[in-house]
């Protein structure tokens, strides 16, 4: 740049200097406001000097200034991350400085809180972190946090306590995780030492039950919320949700370590101070989309009602039998509901699986778009979904059900714990129309399940532990009448991801039949070499327990029996020519008595539940029809020497029209049609002949069978407590 050039620019000084007063202006001015224009006066002129003096000495070629231009940073780091830093990272290598600097001051925990936590930083450090290090170099760092959280808390100021519970649950998601030699210890140094460790964590675990009863609402303290901060937009109108935002947040700190740490000590401060109480009251406080608040609290029960309950006497268990509060128990059934149709429709995502609907307006626009007039169509159709390709799609459904699938185990729970629960999660109706029931979500959800039970030992899981709610249910001769009635019809959507499917029902149906389909679909969609007897002996077993009940009330409903009959049948050949890799599995003798017993009921006392003649004389055709596979049957498991079993009623009934077919009532069928095979009507013909000459000796007892008894299931609901800490790790670790 030219000299010239240079000296052209003059700084606009006359626009900085001080108006002059008017005549008017002298006396009408107070000493304040003269005061304020002679400094900002003052003020102007020292910066137009310096800005002045500043271009003419660059102008001039005098020494320039000291002030730098700072390169703009890519990112700009928050000031909460650099205290995070500052924490553990910037660790003094030498011991005595290192020393000094451990304590921080109060300033420096006063504004760690206030600040708005940067909870992926916060993990992110933690995760780069190994456990040595944090036992032995960041000790005393953690423990600090730790107790300066808690002592947050206690004492809050402004969001102190929202942003500490925030902090606590990131940290204890991170520190929990690490693999420790001796875990029990090893976190009890980091948290607090084994001098405090009574007095630490006892604090802690008083906190977060007075957080998770309360939230806000608590002595002390004013208004609803700090500066507006729950509500939205921060307008008073509003309904505030600060309460349960720090509630909700309580409760993710109690996940976290209920999670982390269930296979140690630590749980023991959660057994001692009985949460129950809290708990419940957060799932009643009045807080808005309160089903969306519910399923948290409700796993942390699950979760804590499970820890060690078959080594000893878990309070939380005495907890749920002794509840009988219906507005909660209605509340948590809405709440399971709205999960499980959550996790239904993951499914669905990846697969619709619903054939259109023959509706006039979807008869309508189908006939206005062939003719190119689809824009007038009334109702526009949604933007279809995406459609993936089988191993595509076999991968996604291998990862599901969602992490929220962990409230089903504390399901689990206050079903086999609780009559009244029972009752509403079987009888309560949608709260809102067109909502689907609660059952009837469970139901659709658990068909979903079994249909991919076999993609992931986790869906196998949760696909035994649904089965097993089933069967309390049934169980219960007062739920199963209910399930068995008309009054119970509603609409329930089946999978149909997968053939061969059965009849599509887009009607309201009685929700036995239902639970009947669902049970026939896992049969059919599960065979495998590895079978997985538990998962059969179940669905099998429902099954009979229902058409045992159904016998014995004279109950008779419109179902697909033959889907029911060929499915069982199926499974009977399966087990025949699998025999092999089959017989030396657990359960797999009480698996041969239900499915050969089931037939034997069906045959002995069909009329009673069958609706038709017709449904009675296709049962009849399809033990005929597998007569020779049932002797081989018989022969290969050894089961005319046992004596709960029911083969020899099977392969008698098949041997008596056997005979009859092959003697004269089926030689003169034959003639009369020209000789040659029979047809399937002429030998439903002969089976209709041969009742007057059937004598069916059945055994005593078809319709009887075992209660059902937690310790015979403790190995899976043992594994099935560690998937649901999985999930629950899983879901509170994606803040």
């Amino acid at each position: 740049m030219s000299g010239a050039t240079r000296r052209s620019w003059i700084p606009p000084v006359a626009h900085h200097r001080p108006l002059p007063r008017t005549p008017d202006d002298t006396g009408a001015q107070t000493t304040t406001t003269t005061t304020r224009t002679r400094t900002t006066s003052t003020t102007s002129n020292r910066l137009t000097t310096i800005l002045y003096s500043a271009v003419a000495g660059v102008a001039g070629g005098m020494e320039p200034s000291p002030l730098t231009h700072q390169p703009r940073p890519e990112v700009f780091q928050p000031k909460i991350v650099r205290l995070y830093e500052a924490l553990f990272k910037d660790f003094p290598e030498d011991e005595a400085d290192a020393a000094v600097e451990l304590e921080k001051s109060e300033g420096f925990w006063k504004e760690f809180f206030l600040l708005k936590p940067d909870r992926p930083s916060l993990k992110r450090i933690l995760d780069e972190t190994t456990p040595g290090d944090l036992l032995h170099l960041h000790r005393a760092q953690t423990r600090q946090l730790f107790a300066r959280a808690v002592a947050a808390l206690k004492n809050p100021s402004g969001v102190a306590d929202l942003h500490a519970l925030e902090t606590l649950s990131t940290f204890m998601i991170a520190v929990l995780a690490k693999k420790y030699t001796n875990p029990s210890s090893d976190i009890i140094e980091v948290l607090a030492g084994l001098d405090h460790v009574d007095t630490v964590l006892t604090e802690f675990v008083g906190q977060l039950e007075q957080f998770i009863r309360n939230g806000r609402s608590r002595p002390g303290t004013k208004g609803c919320c700090p500066n507006l901060v729950g509500h939205k937009d921060r307008e008073q109108g509003t309904a505030c949700t600060y309460r349960g935002d720090l509630q909700q947040r309580a409760v993710e700190v109690a996940l976290a370590v209920t999670s982390g740490a269930y296979q140690t000590s630590l749980l023991t401060y959660f057994i001692q101070r009985d949460l129950f109480p809290a708990i419940i009251h957060c799932i009643t406080s009045p807080t808005p989309e309160p089903e969306e608040r519910i399923p948290k609290p409700f796993m942390l029960l699950g979760l804590l009602a499970n820890y060690s309950k078959f080594e000893f006497q878990n309070p939380y268990q005495l907890r749920l039998n002794d509840f009988v509060n219906e507005q909660v128990i209605k509340r948590v059934v809405q709440s399971v509901g709205q999960t499980c149709l959550k996790l239904r429709n993951q499914y669905i995502e990846v697969q619709e699986d619903l054939p259109e609907g023959w509706t006039l307006s979807g008869t309508l626009s189908g006939t206005l778009n062939k003719i190119g007039l689809g824009v007038i169509a009334p109702g526009g159709k949604p933007p279809p979904k995406p459609v993936y390709d089988e191993e595509t799609a076999k991968k996604m459904f291998s990862e599901l059900p969602g992490h929220d699938a962990a409230v089903l185990l504390a399901t689990y729970d206050f079903t086999h714990a609780n009559k009244l629960f029972s009752l509403a999660l079987v009888t309560d109706a949608a709260t809102e129309k067109g909502q689907e029931q609660p059952f009837a979500s469970f139901i659709s959800l658990t068909s979903y399940l079994l249909q991919h039970a076999h993609l992931s030992q986790r869906t196998t899981y949760y696909s035994h532990l649904n089965l097993m709610v089933f069967r309390l249910l049934i169980e219960d001769p007062n739920l199963c009448r209910r399930m068995c009635s008309e009054e119970s019809k509603v609409p329930v959507r089946l999978c149909r991801q997968r053939s061969p499917y059965l009849p599509l029902i887009r009607a309201e149906r009685v929700m036995a039949t239902a639970v009947m389909d669902t049970m026939v679909d896992a049969i059919n969609h599960n065979l495998r070499r590895r079978l997985d007897v538990g998962l059969y002996t179940l669905c099998v077993g429902i099954l009979l327990r229902i058409i045992s009940y159904m016998s014995r009330t004279r109950t008779r409903l419109q179902y697909h029996w033959a889907e029911l009959f060929r499915s069982l049948l199926s499974l009977i050949r399966f087990l025949n020519t699998y025999a092999s890799d089959l017989k030396g599995l657990s359960q797999i003798d009480t698996l041969l008595d239900h499915a050969v017993n089931l037939l034997a009921l069906g045959l002995s006392a069909g009329e009673t539940f069958l609706p038709t003649p017709a449904a009675y004389d296709d049962l009849f055709y399809k033990i005929v029809e597998t007569g020779e596979i049932l002797v081989k049957f018989r022969t290969t498991y050894g089961l005319a020497n046992r004596p709960s079993n029911s083969i020899d009623t099977l392969i008698s009934v098949s041997t008596h029209y056997k005979e009859m077919l092959d003697g004269n009532g089926g030689k003169a069928l034959g003639k009369r049609t020209g000789g040659g095979q029979l047809t399937s009507l002429q030998v439903a013909e002969v089976i209709k002949q041969g009742y007057e000459t059937l004598s069916i000796q059945a055994k005593e007892g078809l319709d009887s069978w075992e209660k059902y008894r937690e310790a015979d299931e403790r190995r899976v609901l043992k594994m099935m407590a560690r998937e649901a800490v999985g999930d629950v790790k899983g879901l509170i670790g994606g803040f």
